[in-house]
This record gives C-alpha cells, sequence and structure tokens, in this order.
C-alpha cells in the first residue's frame, strides 16, 4: 500500500477555489461579485449540477427520439454521429 502524505490546505487556498467556482455558477455571476458563504456556494454547484445531469439526458432522449424517427443511412444521420465522436 502506498503512503500518502496529507497537507493541510490553508484558508487562502480555500477563499481562491471558493472564488474560481463562483465564476463558473451562473447564478453567482449574475449576483455579482459579492462574497457569499462557501456553504451556500456549495449548494448552488450541487444544484447546478443537478440541473446539467437533467439537461443531458433530456437532450439524449430528444436524439434518440430524432434518430428512431430518421433513416439511419441518410445524410442527416452521418452528420449526427460525426458530431457524437467529436
Amino acid at each position: 500500500m502506498s503512503s500518502r502524505r496529507s497537507r493541510n490546505i490553508t484558508e487562502e487556498e480555500i477563499n481562491e477555489l471558493i472564488s474560481k467556482l463562483q465564476t463558473l455558477l451562473p447564478e453567482s455571476r449574475r449576483r455579482g461579485t459579492g462574497r457569499v458563504s462557501a456553504a451556500k456556494l456549495l449548494k448552488e454547484t450541487c444544484n447546478y449540477i443537478k440541473s446539467l445531469h437533467r439537461e443531458v439526458g433530456d437532450l439524449s432522449d430528444r436524439l434518440a427520439e430524432l434518430m428512431a424517427t430518421m433513416d439511419n443511412n441518410s445524410a442527416q444521420a452521418e452528420i449526427i454521429r460525426s458530431l457524437l465522436r467529436s
């Protein structure tokens, strides 16, 4: 078993990570650069990730429906397949 050294993360590093995370969330960007608690930001992050998962699921369902109604040998089907490979 390999031994791993644990390193204490500084408060400054935590604040920097929180700040970076805040810039990634649409809700936080709308709110501006005001300071928000880490707990609230983490909760917003979880909610945002859940919404992205739902959106991916919805888009996957729509794509499956589209592909089911399409001729698999058509140019449109080939374009969709090439986009999915990218």
